[in-house]
């Protein structure tokens, strides 16, 4: 849609101020103007400037590609979303020696409600959860089949850890005919106007595009790395490299065209032995068909794999539940707010855990309609 009139224009930033989770006043302070201008401007009763316009579409991390090609209606996609929760966790032994290092705590939550909640902010529903045998029975315990969140939850095992891109041919049968996201069960997102982000990532998939996530680390020689041109587009990927051509990691969180799996079964193994997630993404980039989104400033992202980092992760999420008075990353929450649970179900949540802060923030949400 390229219709550039005011209403249209409101409308697409006012969504983009909602997934961004500002209020007009926050907007309306960080611009400099009134907060009669943000609510004119979103009810496209007010022209807004191209000053205006810049500092917004830089405030809800937005380009102009974003208000170009996004509709203002809530496209309905078919996708399905995996969490690659296997391995043996050894980085963290002797704690995971007993326990799924994605079911050990990051802060108030399980480490695997915030790869879930990924998949739920990019509104998809049925979900496949990749474990190993042993430890199977843990994450059905506390995730059961998914409806407390509105959601469905299948489950399946990975025998042994052959590679990333083993994923979808183990979800082969699950995926189907779908586009398919999938995300790391130890990686934790978050940021204003992430929605936004896994909003174009979904339309890419949708369009046939595969899409990687990018963030800047200081040892890009640990992580796949991604090389990008002066126009933000991808160049080439490549795994741990000894001399990184960026530092541009490429973090645990993808998206994929209809077709993945059949890819994915013509991955070669790697020296390692793995069927590599890099040379997945590297057959859609000769294909002319992988782009990425750059996660900038606003925006953290943990591999929490390490003693170090499950501890940075638990702290940024106190400091930011804490400072704003609300939770962050919360499936329930979550599905409330895209209208897949009502208030009974949250209730009913919210009591389950009314002895901690959890439950009492669950049940501020429902005070808030």
């Amino acid at each position: 849609m390229n219709r550039l009139d005011s209403l249209f224009i409101g409308e697409v930033l006012r969504k983009a101020r909602e997934n961004s989770d500002l209020t007009q006043e926050e907007v309306a302070e960080m611009l400099g103007v009134g907060r009669d201008a943000i609510l004119r401007i979103e009810k496209g009763t007010r022209k807004v400037t191209a000053e205006e316009l810049h500092g917004l579409v830089n405030l809800y991390n937005m380009n102009v590609e974003d208000l170009l090609t996004i509709d203002t209606k809530e496209d309905i996609i078919n996708m399905k979303g995996i969490i690659l929760a296997g391995g043996s966790g050894t980085r963290l032994y002797p704690i995971t020696k007993g326990v799924s290092k994605q079911l050990l705590p990051v802060y108030d939550k399980p480490m695997i409600y915030y790869p879930l909640s990924v998949l739920m902010q990019a509104k998809i529903k049925d979900v496949l959860i990749i474990t190993t045998k042993e430890d199977q029975a843990g994450f059905k315990r506390l995730l059961k089949d998914g409806s407390q969140f509105g959601i469905n939850i299948e489950y399946a095992i990975q025998p042994e850890p052959k590679g990333l891109a083993q994923a979808f041919t183990i979800g082969e049968d699950f995926i189907g005919k779908d586009p398919c996201a999938m995300v790391l069960g130890d990686n934790i997102f978050y940021g204003n106007g992430l929605s936004r982000e896994l909003k174009q990532a979904s339309i890419n998939a949708k369009n046939g595009v595969a899409t990687i996530f990018g963030y800047q680390v200081k040892d890009p020689e640990r992580f796949g790395i991604m090389e990008l041109d002066s126009q933000n587009n991808v160049v080439s990927v490549e795994e741990k490299p000894e001399n990184p051509k960026s530092d541009y990691a490429i973090t645990g969180l993808y998206f994929y065209p209809e077709g993945v799996s059949a890819k994915a079964h013509d991955v070669k193994p790697s020296k390692r032995g793995e069927v590599e997630i890099t040379t997945l993404n590297d057959m859609y980039l000769q294909d002319k068909k992988l782009k990425a989104r750059l996660l900038g400033e606003g925006y953290s992202w943990f591999d929490t794999g390490t003693f170090e980092s499950l501890l940075d992760a638990s702290n940024m999420i106190r400091t930011i539940e804490s400072n704003r008075d609300k939770l962050i990353c919360s499936p329930e929450v979550i599905a409330y707010e895209n209208g897949w649970i009502d208030e009974d179900t949250l209730e009913k949540a919210a009591s389950e855990q009314e002895k901690n802060n959890y439950g009492k923030q669950l049940r501020k949400v429902l005070g808030k309609r």
